[in-house]
């Protein structure tokens, strides 16, 4: 079984090791573009038990006419996958593909293949594509907001048959002309995980429709108002779809000793050191309207998307951590992903401290062969 449907209550996982993380900084301690880093990042999460590894697509960095900038720095998603595939045992691995960037034809082989390396433990994130330098780059002008998803259910509908279909088909549709249409291996899994991102009404309807794994960004701080944003896409998925989705989000991670400690670096490296460059442009990417948003309301955006593409912020103790991650599973969200500045420190931190709390609070079962788990082996042994 795919670990990301395991009978763990609140999922965890690592988010854009592929890259230079999701932290728009310029701190001198932030991460280039590194594999070895990816490689020990996911080996230590698969170790700790959690139950996925994702990476983000990009094909140019945000600012224009810097073709060197460190935010273009991003290792392609499907090879990476197989590579970290095969270097770990138990993790969920996904792949992430922009869908005008990719033949379904060929997304469909390539994601088969990683299912085959990975023994069955690949998912596949998809996204409509928004950024339009880099979509033009592969001559794919950006499509009006809700026919990219019109295009990306055409892409997904030719991958899932070539996943499923054992005999050649041909699909005339509005995107894609395929004739005699087959693909070999098949997945190792009836079919391959969907996760999609969708923030607005069309992205969101989207997502509940297809995706076994929707991605949201959370909007509060406040449980309350987060259950209220979880059971409003979860009913929508239900009532208009007939279907049981699973809500994920990410986060960003600044775990210290006290509080103080934890609020002053997540000010040093999104404010202090904030690579101006980059979120200005991901701003203008993002059509932010600076003539009508309040000031402080932009500064706070501005922020949170340096701190870690507006993630939420997991800030403080080791208890304080735990304690926001249990009020997002209470509030009904199913899967964290997590980012770091520093992805060995804060990962190694965070499994050490923070875990052992979510498997007090019943939301997780200790990793097999992890220290947390011995003391339970031993004692059952005992009583036995």
């Amino acid at each position: 079984m795919n670990p990301l449907f395991n009978d763990n209550t609140l999922k965890l996982g690592l988010f854009c090791t592929n890259g230079t993380g999701a932290s728009q900084t310029l701190v001198p301690e932030a991460p280039d573009m590194s594999w070895d880093m990816s490689l020990r990042t996911a080996r230590a999460a698969d170790r700790a038990g959690l139950e996925a590894v994702v990476p983000f697509a990009r094909w140019k960095g945000y600012p224009e006419g810097r073709p060197e900038h460190r935010s273009g720095r991003v290792m392609e998603p499907f090879t990476w996958a197989a590579g970290i595939a095969a270097a770990t045992e138990r993790i969920g691995v996904f792949a992430t593909s922009h869908a005008p960037t990719m033949h379904p034809i060929v997304a469909a082989k390539q994601a088969a293949t990683v299912d085959q390396i990975s023994g069955g433990r690949f998912a596949l994130n998809v996204v409509g594509g928004w950024n339009r330098p880099e979509l033009e780059m592969f001559g794919a002008p950006l499509r009006e907001h809700d026919e990219r998803y019109d295009h990306l259910a055409e892409w997904l509908e030719v991958i899932r048959r070539l996943w499923a279909d054992t005999e050649e088909f041909d699909l005339h549709g509005r995107f894609f002309d395929v004739v005699g249409g087959v693909s070999q291996p098949k997945p190792v899994q009836p079919t391959i995980p969907i996760m999609n991102a969708g923030g607005s009404p069309r992205g969101m309807r989207f997502a509940a429709e297809h995706a076994d794994l929707c991605f949201v960004i959370v909007h509060s701080e406040d449980e309350d108002a987060i259950r209220r944003q979880v059971e409003g896409y979860q009913q929508m998925a239900r009532e208009e779809f007939g279907r049981e989705v699973r809500l994920w989000t990410h986060t960003v991670v600044v775990q210290r000793d006290t509080q103080a400690e934890a609020d002053t670096y997540l000010r040093r490296f999104s404010s202090e050191f904030e690579d101006t460059e980059s979120v200005d442009a991901w701003m203008r990417l993002q059509g932010a309207n600076t003539q009508v948003v309040p000031p402080e309301v932009m500064a706070a955006m501005r922020q949170r998307f340096a701190a870690g593409a507006g993630g939420f912020p997991l800030v403080g103790t080791a208890e304080r951590i735990a304690e926001r991650l249990e009020m997002l599973s209470a509030a009904g969200i199913d899967g964290a992903l997590l980012t770091w500045v520093d992805y060995d420190a804060g990962l190694d931190a965070f499994t050490g401290d923070v875990l052992p709390r979510l498997e007090r609070a019943g939301l997780r079962r200790p990793a097999v062969g992890s220290a947390t788990s011995e003391p339970r082996v031993v004692a059952e042994a005992v009583a036995g």
